[in-house]
């Protein structure tokens, strides 16, 4: 797994082998799966009760249930709740946007909230629909804050135009590759693939804590090591880390809906993906914002 959001979740997580149990034959004992009927042998033979013929004829004819009726979670489930979430952070990166010229300190202090609720709710086992929306609104402050400012930045005498729009819309398409990607099978979520991400994004984050350091002690300036063809390099890679990503989460959210796991885990899946998708959309910004630089 790569995004701590599905990854802490026994839910979303990957399957892990059960349990020794202390079974009558020493045998493994597994729980079922979500949605999975309880077998008499399970319960004892006093939970199970007689069906006349006309209740059986009735419960034959009766219509089947449906996800929405056994409230188990599906994709709808999860679009609603990611394009609602989407609607949110974008109406409150606009106002961040007009604001921030007067009240500056909105969008560091929407970085720092949102930091603390991301990690609060990356870690819950139960999702909280006012934390993921109080998350969305900080990260909305956040976004319209900083895309304001690189918007009018200035650098080496060149003044930075559209990179706002570009990243939006680079985020916007490469999500929908990854999705087609992901649902025409040309890339598989295999153990190899999530190690391999794993790693790669552990090296990254220490690569940008180690560039983060340097430039607030004045060691480097501008952009660090990652300024010129290096900067435009690296910055290629974490977009394609972030990418990588979403075909995980992808994936993760597949597994749930097949599991037939509650429906209110739409919100932790939204939430997974708002983390990938403002992740993505913050590389691309600092991606057009080198190039143009650099020109």
């Amino acid at each position: 797994m790569s995004n701590p959001v599905f990854n802490n979740s026994a839910i979303f997580g990957e399957p892990k082998r059960a349990r020794t149990g202390q079974g009558a034959a020493g045998t493994v004992q597994q729980n079922p799966a979500y949605g999975t009927p309880p077998q008499q042998a399970q319960y004892g033979s006093y939970g199970a009760q007689t069906a006349d013929a006309a209740t059986l004829d009735a419960m034959y004819n009766a219509p089947t249930a449906t996800t929405a009726d056994t409230k188990r979670l599906t994709y709808d489930d999860v679009i609603i709740k990611t394009g609602g979430l989407l609607a949110l952070l974008v109406v409150v990166a606009a106002g961040s946007w007009q604001l921030v010229d007067t009240m500056p300190f909105i969008w560091i202090g929407g970085a720092i909230i949102g930091l603390v609720l991301g990690l609060v709710n990356a870690f819950k086992r139960n999702p909280s629909p006012a934390l993921i929306v109080a998350y969305t609104v900080a990260q909305g402050a956040f976004l319209g804050g900083i895309s304001k400012y690189y918007d009018s930045m200035v650098i080496n005498g060149v003044q930075l135009n559209g990179v706002v729009l570009q990243a939006v819309l680079a985020t916007v398409v490469t999500f929908a590759a990854a999705l087609f990607l992901f649902k025409s099978g040309k890339v598989r979520v295999t153990p190899k693939f999530t190690r391999w991400l794993l790693i790669a994004m552990v090296g990254y984050l220490a690569f940008s804590l180690v560039n983060m350091v340097l430039i607030m002690t004045g060691v480097l300036d501008g952009w660090g090591a990652r300024g010129g063809g290096w900067g435009i390099a690296i910055g290629l890679i974490a977009v394609g880390l972030a990418a990588a990503s979403l075909i995980v989460d992808f994936d993760s959210i597949k597994r749930g809906v097949e599991a037939g796991v509650p429906a209110k885990f739409a919100w932790s899946a939204a939430f997974g993906l708002m983390v990938t998708l403002i992740w993505l959309y913050l590389e691309f910004l600092r991606l057009f914002a080198i190039l143009q630089s650099s020109d």
